[in-house]
């Protein structure tokens, strides 16, 4: 499955990303440090290693999806999101969660991103609704989520614990009829 955009595609991960996406956490360390829980260990090829197969096995599970965020033009992995924290039955609803490097931050290929995937959770997924939750201070993940149609909820307080500190975060949400409007 590759789900094809403008600029960029998106596509499940595999271990054979496995070093690819090593050299790209690794050369983000400080950036995604600041918005990330503490784990200096996924800084590890074994660590990004054991991830994938984490991911590839709950897939099968249909319980999460990682999927890689790749640049049309050079095929090079820039990105990662994840579709998560899958719950069926009356529910029909996942969280969202995503990160780009640095270098490929604020040139919209997060938001063509986020539209692949919300084309991928609502239409091959079948959810029914999708939320992502974003640090209030993280203005540009926020917008991204505005950009594509997501609703503002509210704040949820001591949401996660990222870099060892408790962090508020404003939950934002789609549902299948606001996505197909």
């Amino acid at each position: 499955m590759v789900l094809m955009g403008e600029r960029v595609f998106i596509k499940p991960m595999t271990l054979d990303v496995a070093q690819e996406l090593y050299e790209l956490r690794k050369r983000n360390q400080e950036f995604f440090t600041a918005y990330e829980p503490y784990r200096p260990e996924s800084f590890t090829l074994d660590w990004i290693r054991a991830d994938i197969e984490r991911f590839v096995l709950a897939a099968l599970e249909d319980k999460n999806y990682a999927l890689g965020i790749y640049l049309k033009e050079t095929n090079e992995l820039i990105g990662r999101i994840t579709v998560n924290i899958i719950a069926r039955g009356i529910h029909q609803g996942a969280h969202i969660g995503y990160y780009i490097g640095q270098e490929h931050n604020g040139k919209g290929y997060m938001t063509e991103a986020v539209r692949l995937t919300l084309k991928y959770a609502f239409d091959v997924l079948d959810l029914h609704r999708v939320e992502a939750n974003v640090m209030p201070r993280n203005k540009r993940s926020a917008r991204v989520l505005e950009k594509v149609g997501f609703r503002y909820e509210g704040l949820c307080k001591g949401f996660l614990k990222i870099n060892d500190v408790w962090e508020d975060h404003d939950r934002y949400a789609m549902t299948v009829e606001e996505y197909r409007k």
